[in-house]
């Protein structure tokens, strides 16, 4: 047989039950189904004051939800505040519930290999948004979202795709932080509601 596979494809004593692993997690998805969400309350909700910016998380895989693919937040931003700068491979939706503003987006260009590499180009282009539009972001894109009103929040609901983490390029890099970024905040209504009247500012 070519290159001598047939010498040496018998060796190994290390045995596993790989495949009936695979059979009883496919049987067993029903019953662990029936026990994850459906409906999520907005209390059950969580909330981050995360480098991104305020959020609301609607679904994420840490929740315990039916959702497979998709994780979503909303994004709160004070009046005339912004979000964070990030970059990831997943393309982004984000629908404008409330607000009027801008996006900022610098493309990239990627290499994947064994190695991972991109390198922003020169042009930043400028996206105006207002509420009822819908903002798309394409994968590995630079970007970061401005509130346009001095006077209002804006809010926007963020989803992305789960599939290039399990495809093993799970790539998020944070740029810049929000300007409301505190780690050790623990966010209550009445902080949320301070931030949306614009009464308290970043620390």
């Amino acid at each position: 047989m070519a290159w001598g596979e047939a010498k040496v494809w018998v060796e190994g004593a290390k045995n596993e039950n790989l495949y009936q692993q695979m059979l009883d997690d496919a049987a067993t998805a029903p019953a662990r189904n029936a026990k994850r969400k459906k409906i999520i309350r907005p209390a059950d909700m969580p909330w981050e004051m995360a480098r991104q910016g305020l959020l609301k998380h609607l679904i994420n895989e840490q929740m315990n939800t039916r959702m497979e693919t998709v994780d979503a937040y909303m994004q709160i931003i004070p009046p005339g505040s912004r979000s964070g700068k990030h970059r990831h491979l997943a393309e982004e939706c984000l629908y404008v519930l409330e607000g009027r503003g801008y996006d900022l987006h610098q493309d990239c260009d990627v290499e994947i290999t064994d190695d991972y590499h991109w390198t922003p180009q020169d042009e930043i282009k400028r996206f105006e948004w207002e509420a009822g539009d819908v903002v798309y972001v394409p994968p590995n894109t630079i970007h970061q979202h401005f509130n346009g009103d001095a006077e209002r929040p804006a809010r926007l609901i963020s989803s992305t795709n789960r599939i290039f983490k399990h495809c093993g390029l799970n790539d998020l890099e944070q740029i810049e932080n929000a300007p409301e970024y505190e780690p050790d905040l623990a966010l209550t209504p009445e902080i949320v509601r301070a931030f949306l009247r614009g009464e308290r500012q970043p620390a």
